[in-house]
């Protein structure tokens, strides 16, 4: 306390100034700006996702005046097709029914009946057999004795089982006996063998002409005519038939 008494006042007072002044500089001094940290690199490239606006703010596209006149005339158009598909829709052909009665545009057949001319040079014996015994049958049929011609077919097809016309001769004296359902099944039979050869087919048909009008059911018999007079026009059967059902009407 004594040496602070011995101090002149005015030389402390000269100290605070000056330390002031040298405070008051320092606080008046610009300070250096500031920067932007450098982010350290990494390994790879980076990338940013694009950004999309949320779908409230996408603009939905208004169509064309143009579009409105395609759709009507699809409507217009889809409208006016039937509901019913052409295939499905279809009335299915019943068997030995055409689908439309066409006009008899074919030409006469020559004859093709005599199953000993398709007898060949080198064919099986079985066939041989076979066709010797349809023969045999069809003249037994033809002079009206049934039952042995009926036993010739059923050896013929015994003894081979591939010959179509063993089939329809079969058919034909199921037919004469009455049992036409019977004979409309062989004759599908002979109809699946006999596709390649016109003559024959044409037979097949006027048969089931044949069978269908004595079961009563004419639409379906004139259908098999029809069929079996477009294969082969000068079909005798199928043309007597026609001209009798014809006059019925």
């Amino acid at each position: 306390m004594k040496l602070l008494k011995l101090i002149p006042a005015r030389f402390v007072i000269g100290v605070v100034s000056a330390v002031s002044v040298v405070i008051g500089a320092e606080s008046c001094a610009p300070r250096p700006p500031f920067r932007t940290p450098i982010p350290t690199p990494t390994s790879g490239p980076v990338t940013t996702k694009p950004t999309h606006p949320p779908l409230a703010e996408q603009t939905v596209r208004s169509p064309l005046p143009h579009e409105y006149a395609i759709k009507e005339q699809d409507l217009k158009t889809k409208g006016s097709v039937s509901s019913v598909s052409p295939t499905l829709g279809a009335k299915e052909p019943v068997r030995g029914e055409s689908r439309s009665a066409a006009p008899f545009s074919a030409a006469p057949l020559p004859d093709d009946s005599s199953l000993l001319a398709k007898i060949t040079p080198g064919m099986a014996p079985q066939r041989v057999m076979s066709l010797r015994l349809t023969e045999e049958g069809r003249k037994l049929l033809d002079g009206g004795d049934i039952t042995k011609a009926l036993s010739r077919f059923e050896r013929t097809i015994v003894v081979d089982s591939t010959n179509a016309y063993g089939y329809f001769y079969l058919a034909k004296a199921q037919y004469r006996l009455g049992r036409y359902k019977e004979s409309l099944n062989f004759l599908d039979v002979a109809e699946s063998r006999l596709s390649s050869e016109p003559f024959w087919l044409a037979e097949v048909h006027a048969l089931r002409g044949e069978n269908f009008r004595a079961l009563g059911m004419t639409q379906k018999a004139e259908a098999s005519y029809n069929q079996a007079l477009l294969l082969n026009s000068g079909n005798r059967t199928a043309k007597e038939a026609m001209s009798e059902v014809q006059g019925e009407k």
